[in-house]
């Protein structure tokens, strides 16, 4: 380290203290009773600033750059822009003795003798404490949470921010050592705050925030009067009574002088992010010096040695990148490294350390020898047994006389011999790099443009040099090759060289190509392998080999190969060794083979051809199926031999990539079921329909080939005309089946009746399947098939039923039934078996329909049903399933969610009852542990049914157990119960017959007559929309008076042990209203079915497909859902019934 002094200037006043802004740009100095500002460029005094009475002892920065403060004897602040403008004045009861900006929130800290204040713009005045004693200095913490004040007494007290004590340090020496200096270290990297501390006992501390003492402290032989940290916190800054500025290392490791002065140095400050520091002195003088670090280092081979922080030595390995740290814990001078030796000169000793161990990574070094005794010397050299120290003396190693190697004209700035110590390389005074012979003297040659030069130590023949931004390589005396690199080369092995840029030590990977090619280009091919070993591509390798083989140079070329593993080549060489071990010596031979393994197979024929050997160059081109230059190279010759390469060329087509000449081939050979299976494996359809058209309707086989490939293909048109052609009519019919193109094969079943079976069976199934029933039983009819419908939709039913899709069974079966009640009505003699599968079918579409609800609650984890929904459709089916259970239906699922359903809505009777049913069941184990918990917790619960659940009969008014023996009819008067298909509620209907000699149209007209009835208020809407019977009513008055015949009617016919329908005359009928009737209008056979609603006010849909009932808001948030009913299915755009 030295320092070069940039500037100085002389005050006429002390300078107390002094300031950088933080950009570096201006420096504030307290002299006098005026504060200077210069520009640290050049030390130009930019302008002094007047305001104070009298000396001025402190300055001080804020970090933002905006304002500065400066501290007066006078007993007043002043805070100045950073446009030189005094803003503001605030004074103290005592002079000013410092000042500190807080870096973070730009507080003011100003101490005066006998108290401190803090400020800040957003304070209206200033907040101040009382000190004990005299403060001297002051420095807040980086992250600006902590003040820490010096005092005369010996005392360092750290403050908050709102100037509570938190930390006491009181020093050993008390008032005999008073603290002068404190500065906290703005390092970011360090994990806790340390404290510089300098005090008139002439020594540096440190200190942690928690007041704990860093180290032991350190003797200063001098006065310190101010102390500062670089701005990285690496170094610091110490100056005093000795008349000059010491430069420390963090830990407090003296480094050196930075500038000796004549008088007392008061303050000394580094520039913001550089190596400038300005000191102020007694007699005004203002020095502003920069420091130089000089870089110490050493290298041997790939292990590299330099100072950190000027204490550490840090040794890098470059190839590995690992590295060591050595603590020295003193200033580093020299560096020295050879083999496993490390020799550091430290201040007052020299220490050697060697590696642990041989091992070529092994990066652990431990102190070897120490010699303590102080040396001054301008190079540090280290060997095996001996350490050199050169000053401005040439010493030998191991011999007392000198050797006169040769005499350089010109002075020598760098030299190096190569690896066998025949060559040296020197770079003199004018940047030559020039290269002797050792033994001979002889100048081998020279380069321009040199600063540094290396030998390869691989390789005798290879150096490089650096100098003007540019790497040099040189092999031999072949031309250098030039590549860009920033610093100076120190080292090169192998394919890496060392260069070494400004501090940084970097290995450069430097590929050997350039050299490799220039032996290349001479046939050297063993000095090119030499080189590739250095380092160079699989490219390079490839090439290095080739080049060989063509040289027939078949040692190197098979080292070459091995290393890019091309065992091809390797197969080669070896085959060419044996044919040479066994007495073959035509190179022309040798040569040819290895440029047909380079595909150069135009110039391996003409060496065949030279060296006699033509069948091996038409074999070679048979092989590569090249056969146009097979062709070529045979020329007119023998017919027999032209014919045999054809057939070659059509076998090599057919098995190997290259298909569609092999067609062309065959097709010309006539080899017409070959061309087509190839063709229509590859899915040629243009080359098929080709063949097809060629060949004659005789040829059965290759035409029938054809068709079925046209038909794989999805090419029917062509497959149609190909059937055609040979006139396989069944196949085309078939053809016509499978692509479903129905109208074709109608029109060819009208032509030959003897298909018709062959066309409407598939052709009905296919309808069956794409649910299109009605037109599949016309297709069956016209196949002679009458009951075929029928089954398919039965295997349908029972599919669905098999994998749990309870809905589309519930729709199979319904579509049953109404293909039953067509075939009833279109076959009187199936009517009576056809109406009883029709009503059992519809009975089985009923349970399916609510089983799809209950299915759903037990087996998905989630169910959207309300709780009694579930509990009226399980209550529904197991009023049902009084006799055989139908296949699919779980009665276990159905009890389990009626005993769950029945207790969360208070029907504990029944709950119980379902439990009891369960025990006599077989469970599955999934729920095997609710049941057995129902079954226990339904105990604690009352022995009767909530009143709210019970059913009411709205014919005889008679409320129903909720457990009814005789299934889902009044237990008083046996009338039936019509549930809504969606929540399964009993409907307010009563259904009704006809009296005898009354038919269906009649009925329908005299309910239209509309018999006038007493005058009530009431609004009536009727809703009719896509078919749909909509019945609403909004009154005030019960719609249903006594003096209704209809109730009346049901009053009269109430009791008995039988079902009694109710029966009405043409006077009931007409007294009815249009808007209370419900109508099922089911086709023949099947009579009319009337339902009289008893409660007009609560609205009921009918789905005029299936005559399935629902509450008209259920109805519509379900077609609203489905966009159809959900039972028939029906569309909503669908007007027909």
């Amino acid at each position: 380290m030295r320092a070069v002094l940039t500037w100085r200037d002389k005050a006429e006043q002390c300078i107390y203290d002094l300031a950088f802004k933080p950009d570096g740009t201006q420096l504030i100095l307290a002299a006098g009773n005026r504060l200077l500002v210069y520009d640290t460029s050049d030390g130009t005094l930019l302008q002094p600033l007047k305001g104070h009475k009298d000396t001025v002892y402190c300055v001080a920065y804020a970090k933002d750059g905006k304002r500065f403060a400066s501290g007066s004897a006078d007993k007043s602040i002043i805070i100045w822009t950073s446009k030189l403008e005094g803003i503001l004045k605030y004074t103290h009861n005592d002079s000013i003795q410092c000042v500190a900006y807080n870096p973070i929130t730009h507080q003011l800290a100003s101490c005066s003798s006998s108290d401190f204040g803090l400020w800040s713009p957003e304070q209206k005045s200033v907040s101040k404490h009382k000190s004990s004693s005299k403060i001297t200095c002051c420095s807040w913490t980086n992250d600006g949470q902590y003040l820490a004040l010096g005092m005369s007494n010996g005392v360092i007290s750290i403050r908050n921010k709102n100037g509570e004590e938190k930390v006491k340090i009181e020093r050993p020496g008390g008032s005999l050592s008073p603290i002068w200096s404190i500065c906290w270290n703005p390092s970011r990297e360090e994990h806790n705050d340390i404290l510089a501390v300098a005090d008139w006992g002439q020594k540096l501390s440190f200190y942690q925030l928690s007041g704990k003492q860093i180290g032991k402290d350190r003797p200063l032989n001098f006065d310190p009067c101010c102390i500062s940290y670089f701005t990285k916190g690496e170094y610091i800054l110490v100056g005093g009574s000795d008349k000059q500025v010491s430069l420390f290392t963090k830990d407090g490791v003296r480094l050196g002088t930075v500038g000796e002065q004549n008088s007392w140095v008061w303050t000394c400050r580094v520039k913001p992010d550089s190596n400038y520091v300005v000191v102020g002195c007694q007699d005004g003088t203002i020095s502003f010096y920069q420091l130089i670090f000089s870089t110490v280092h050493g290298l041997y081979k790939d292990r590299y040695a330099y100072r950190d922080s000027m204490t550490d030595v840090i040794v890098q390995h470059l190839i590995t990148e690992q590295k060591v740290r050595i603590k020295c814990r003193e200033l580093v001078k020299k560096i020295a490294i050879y083999k496993n030796r490390l020799a550091i000169q430290l201040p007052e000793k020299i220490l050697i350390y060697e590696l642990y161990s041989d091992d070529s990574a092994d990066m652990h070094y431990r102190v070897k020898e120490k010699i303590a005794k102080k040396f001054e010397c301008n190079l540090l050299v280290v060997c095996a047994d001996h350490i050199i120290l050169c000053q401005i003396l040439k010493i030998f190693v191991d011999n007392l006389f000198a050797i006169v190697l040769l005499k350089q004209a010109t002075a020598v700035r760098c030299l190096d011999m190569s690896a066998s110590r025949n060559k040296l390389a020197v770079v003199d005074e004018n940047d030559t790099c020039l290269v002797y012979d050792i033994h001979t003297k002889e100048l081998l040659f020279q380069e321009p443009n040199a600063n540094s030069v290396a030998w390869n130590t691989q390789c005798e023949d290879m150096l490089c040099f650096s100098g003007g931004g540019y790497l040099n390589i040189k092999a031999s005396t072949f031309p250098v090759h030039q590549q860009k690199l920033q610093g100076f080369v120190v080292g090169y092995n192998g394919s890496k060289i060392f260069c070494l840029h400004v501090f940084s030590m970097s290995a450069v990977e430097v590929p050997q190509s350039a050299p490799m090619y220039q032996y290349l280009d001479r046939k050297m091919f063993r000095e090119a392998y030499q080189i590739a070993c250095l380092g160079v591509t699989d490219t390079d390798w490839r090439e290095l080999a080739m080049e060989a083989l063509e040289g027939l140079e078949f040692e190197t070329a098979e080292k070459a190969f091995t290393r890019v593993q091309d065992l091809r080549y390797l197969e080669l060489i070896s085959s060419i060794e044996e044919r040479k071990k066994r007495g073959e010596t035509n190179n022309d031979l040798f040569l040819a083979d290895v440029f047909s393994y380079q595909g150069k197979f135009h110039e391996a024929a003409k060496l065949y051809k030279r060296s006699g050997h033509e069948n091996l160059a038409l074999d070679m081109y048979t092989d590569l199926c090249m056969f146009e230059y097979a062709k070529d190279f045979l020329g007119s010759g023998d017919p027999k031999e032209t014919k045999m390469l054809i057939t070659k060329q059509a076998d090599w087509a057919r098995n190997i990539n290259e298909p569609k000449a092999a067609v062309e081939m065959y097709i010309s050979a006539g080899e017409y079921t070959k061309a087509i299976e190839i063709s229509g494996s590859h899915g040629w359809v243009d080359m098929l329909i080709d063949i097809a058209r060629k060949l004659d309707k005789a040829e059965r086989e290759p035409l029938l080939m054809c068709a079925q490939y046209f038909k794989k293909l999805d090419s029917s048109g062509y497959a149609a005309e190909t059937y055609l052609k040979v006139g396989d009519l069944k196949s085309l019919v078939q053809l016509y089946v499978d692509t479903k193109r129905w109208d074709e094969a109608f029109a060819l079943g009208e032509k030959h009746p003897e298909f018709k079976d062959d066309i409407y069976v598939p052709y009905a199934q296919w309808l069956a399947e794409n649910d299109r029933f009605e037109e599949a039983q016309k297709a069956f009819h016209k196949a002679g098939r009458q009951g075929e419908a029928v089954r398919v939709l039965e295997q349908l039913t029972h599919n669905a039923v098999v994998e749990s899709r309870f809905n589309d069974a519930a729709y199979y079966y319904w579509m049953l039934s109404m293909q039953c009640l067509d075939m009833a009505q279109a076959d009187p003699a199936q009517k009576d078996v056809m109406l009883e599968k029709f009503h059992h079918f519809q009975h089985l579409a009923e349970l399916y329909h609510g089983y799809q609800t209950i299915h759903r609650y037990t087996e998905e984890p989630f169910s959207f049903d309300l709780p009694e929904t579930l509990f009226n459709i399980s209550k529904f089916l197991l009023h049902s399933l009084t006799k055989a259970t139908p296949l699919g239906i779980s009665k276990v699922n159905t009890l389990f969610t009626l005993a769950k359903q029945s207790k969360a809505l208070g029907a504990y009777k029944l709950a119980r009852h379902a439990y009891d049913k369960l025990r006599g069941l077989q469970i599955p184990a999934r729920i095997q542990k609710s049941i057995e918990l129902g079954t226990l917790t339904i105990r604690s619960k009352p022995f009767h049914d909530s009143e709210e659940l019970v059913p009411l009969c709205y014919r005889c008014s008679t409320n129903n157990p909720l457990l009814n023996n005789l299934g889902n009819v009044c237990i008083n008067c046996r009338q039936p119960f019509i549930f809504s298909a969606s929540s399964y509620e009993v409907l307010h209907l009563v259904e009704f017959y006809l009296e005898e000699g009354i038919t269906d149209e009649e009925a329908v007209a005299l309910i239209d007559l509309e018999a006038p009835r007493h005058k009530r208020e009431s609004r009536w809407q009727e809703m009719a929309s896509n078919g749909s019977q909509t019945l609403r009513l909004d009154e005030t008055v019960n719609s249903l008076g006594d003096d209704d015949p209809f109730t009346a009617k049901l009053s009269f016919e109430q009791g008995g042990s039988e079902f009694v329908p109710v029966v009405v005359n043409r006077s009931v009928l007409r007294s009815m209203s249009r808007r209370d009737v419900l109508i099922k209008r089911w086709p023949p056979p099947l009579q009319w079915q009337y339902f009289r609603s008893l409660l007009p006010d609560a609205s009921i849909t009918m789905c005029p497909s299936c005559f399935q009932m629902f509450h008209s808001e259920d109805y519509e948030l379900l077609v609203l859902q489905h966009a159809c009913c959900p039972y028939c299915r029906r569309r909503i755009d669908d007007s027909s019934s």
